[in-house]
């Protein structure tokens, strides 16, 4: 027998199931809810009620809705002060959505009627006779509900007096759910009759918790003194919320505060004081989710295991503060989202770029007009949590001006010794943040405030090597792709030397955002022609068909040869977009002895190129080489591709080495690559950056390169493919340099014969 799917629209419940049989009446407040509700009465007056899983959110989405509810008719709809609508219904039959035929302007959705099975009450009297006797005494322990004795009693079908009892049962949503979703009357009696022996039971001790009952839709005050009483906030917040409900008690109607006094009360209500996620603590289930959706990366995910092996161990530790830093499109966000599901917890997501305004941290006080509480206290109601991962993205990115600093507001939130005290502006009550696993992310450590970064432990993401980017694409970007395009596996078929090309000639950057993108453009050419040709249409990918599909290379990458060159240099940059690099060439020219620089260079390279410069000026000068000569030409030093802004202290090395070759006309070699700051007495210092930079020269093809000393222990984090393949000189002086790059007998430097004469 073919079952009949009926489309009906859909209001979620919130606090609230609905059972067949049972008449009750709520209140519609929602606009969907409101157009669901025009829509029902326009058409049979038949609506489906189901109930959210998490009644704080307020725009529920698919996946928020239990698909078992019930089919009930609207008895009655009186309109109340506002936009909201009481409503009374009659709950019909259960029914399970098995379609979701659109969510915009209401909830219209596809169900099927579940019928249960019949039951002879002669069969089962023994256990109907016991749950009456049971209700008969949880309603006279109730005042309240002392009146539904004599009404249960008049019902004789199982399955309609086993919904009556549920439904007036106080007890929580998520068991009221459960009853819902048990179909055949006898096994929901004996649930029934399990709940009822435990709340006599609690009765008994003393330790039932009274609540007061449900208050008359309509009746705002008594409505939220509910809400308070039902809540789990603390009690001195209770407290606070209670005075706060006297205070709106005596407002006038029309009174400007009544909205702002309501709407704090309904920021304490919905805040999760006690409520928490329950951790996933098994090793093996959080690595095989971390790989699953991470290819490579194995610092952060054993970081994450290490803090789930600690979390097993330890009661209530200190909450982890971890600050994934790399260059953009690297995964940071998408790790801090795996690392939410690996422990189980709730996840939410607040982006710090721009951020100027300490406010947005703290919250506003309430008597600014428009206040809300900041964006920490926001994101945790969203959570619905005290213990969800928090992601604080790009806190790099903040800024301060006259509205304050909100680096310093967050220094509260991510200190472990304060955080459990945290003081909301607008809330106005202490919030604890212990539980919360904070992570943030930034695209490079120097624009952190110190005082933060010292809060934070730091896992450095500095971007993939071409053979971690092939799998990337192959395993995740690819199908990913696919599927997002409506094609499948079959239509489209990369081939290994396409991907590489992909990487090679069509993008340049640290991560595979920009790889992604390339990828979702073939597919989308593929898709065409899938629809154009039929859906048997394949197409096997290779170099040549990215070209047609893609057009000209985007990129040439700069040929690494074993020429040398007088007055040029390899040096190795970092950017925003992770490491690069930079072919340093200098020039002479009569003129008065001045350095002249190009290629949008940054004030900290500028003095970079002038120390390079005093340095080899001393150099020569040591070696008894008459110097005066320099006031007769100017030295012009160039940076190609003008247009990247280029900045930072990690050129001294290779400015200096160009200049020497430069005045010397000993020749530098090309094919090997260097960083390094530089002091006017030669000393080589320590740069930031060294994994990104050395990932540039392998990916560029180069395989000597030369780094400070004092950067040598940061070799362990680089990929063992690049350590295997590069040729590291490290080294602590511009001597150590000169004898790797320069070709020629060193020990008779001189100045070169063809110097310009003096212009005047």
């Amino acid at each position: 027998m073919r079952v009949e799917i009926e489309y009906i629209p859909l209001i979620p419940l919130r606090e609230l199931v609905a059972f067949p049989g049972v008449g009750f009446p709520f209140v519609v407040g929602r606009e969907k809810s409101l157009r669901a509700l025009k829509k029902a009465f326009d058409s049979d007056g038949l609506i489906f009620l189901s109930t959210q899983r998490d009644e704080n959110i307020d725009e529920p989405q698919l996946g928020d809705i239990f698909t078992t509810g019930t089919l009930a008719e609207i008895k009655q709809s009186l309109s109340t002060p506002g936009k909201n609508v009481k409503v009374i219904v009659e709950g019909i039959i259960r029914g399970r959505i098995v379609e979701f035929v659109f969510t915009n302007p209401y909830f219209l959705v596809g169900i099927k009627r579940i019928s249960e099975p019949t039951v002879n009450p002669k069969d089962i009297s023994s256990l109907l006779s016991k749950v009456r006797d049971m209700f008969e005494n949880y309603a006279s322990t109730m005042q309240e509900r002392k009146g539904l004795v004599i009404p249960s009693f008049r019902i004789m079908e199982p399955g309609k007096f086993a919904d009556f009892v549920a439904a007036y049962l106080k007890i929580p949503v998520m068991e009221k759910q459960n009853l819902l979703e048990i179909i055949n009357p006898v096994e929901r009696l004996n649930y029934l009759s399990y709940l009822l022996e435990r709340e006599l039971r609690r009765t008994k001790r003393g330790g039932r918790r009274t609540q007061p009952p449900p208050p008359e839709p309509g009746n705002e005050v008594e409505e939220l003194k509910y809400k308070i009483s039902i809540s789990d906030m603390p009690d001195h917040v209770k407290e606070k919320a209670l005075r706060e409900v006297e205070k709106f008690e005596h407002m006038p109607p029309m009174s400007a505060e009544l909205a702002v006094t309501r709407n704090y009360i309904e920021w304490l209500v919905a805040m999760p004081w006690k409520k928490k996620s329950r951790e996933n603590r098994n090793i093996k289930k959080a690595w095989k989710i971390l790989d699953g959706d991470h290819y490579g990366l194995k610092k952060p995910k054993q970081r994450i295991i290490e803090y789930l092996a600690i979390r097993s161990l330890v009661k209530k530790p200190k909450g982890a503060i971890l600050c994934l830093v790399g260059p953009p499109g690297v995964g940071k966000s998408s790790i801090a989202k795996s690392i939410a599901r690996a422990t189980g917890r709730k996840f939410v997501r607040v982006s710090l770029g721009g951020v100027r305004d300490e406010a947005e941290i703290r919250g506003h006080r309430r008597t600014y007009v428009g206040a809300y509480p900041g964006r920490i206290i926001q994101g945790l109601r969203k959570a619905g949590v005290k213990n969800p991962v928090f992601l604080l993205d790009e806190i790099d990115k903040m800024s301060a001006d006259f509205r304050g600093d909100p680096a310093a507001a967050l220094m509260e939130v991510l200190d472990p010794e304060h955080n459990s005290t945290f003081l909301d502006h607008y809330l106005d009550v202490e919030f604890d943040l212990s539980e919360v696993m904070f992570i943030t992310t930034a695209n490079y450590m120097e624009g952190i405030p110190r005082p933060l970064l010292d809060r934070m432990e730091i896992i450095e993401i500095p971007g993939y090597t071409e053979m971690e980017k092939f799998y990337i694409a192959k395993d995740y970007l690819v199908p990913k792709q696919i599927k997002a395009h409506g094609i499948s596996d079959r239509n489209v078929i990369f081939t290994r030397d396409a991907i590489y090309y992909l990487i090679r000639h069509y993008t340049r950057e640290a991560g595979v955002r920009e790889l992604e993108r390339e990828i979702g453009n073939i597919c989308r050419k593929v898709a065409r022609k899938v629809l154009e040709e039929g859906k048997n249409f394949q197409e096997v990918l290779d170099i040549e068909k990215v070209k047609d599909y893609l057009g000209p290379e985007k990129y040439h990458r700069m040929k690494v040869t074993d020429k040398k060159e007088v007055g040029s240099a390899t040096g190795l940059a970092w950017t925003e977009y992770g490491g690069d690099i930079l072919l340093i060439e200098t020039a002479l020219s009569k003129g008065k002895g001045e350095l002249i620089l190009t290629g949008r260079l940054g004030e900290i390279m500028k003095e970079s190129a002038q120390i390079a410069f005093t340095y080899v000026k001393t150099k020569l000068s040591s070696l008894s080489i008459d110097t005066s000569r320099f006031a007769s030409f100017d030295i012009h030093v160039h940076v190609p591709e003008g247009a990247v802004p280029k900045e930072g202290p990690s050129a001294g090395i290779t400015l200096a080495t160009a200049i020497l070759s430069l005045l010397t006309g000993i020749p530098a070699r090309l094919d090997v690559a260097m960083t390094g700051e530089v002091t006017v007495k030669g000393r080589v210092l320590k740069i930031g950056g060294i994994k990104e930079k050395l990932l540039a020269a392998y990916q560029a093809g180069i395989r000597e390169v030369i780094i400070p000393k004092e950067n040598e222990p940061e070799l362990v984090e680089l990929p063992d493919e690049v350590i295997k393949e590069l040729k590291i000189h490290t080294v602590s002086n511009m001597d150590e340099v000169i004898k790797k790059v320069l070709i020629g007998d060193l020990d008779k430097i001189e100045l070169r014969s063809d110097l310009p004469l003096s212009a005047n």
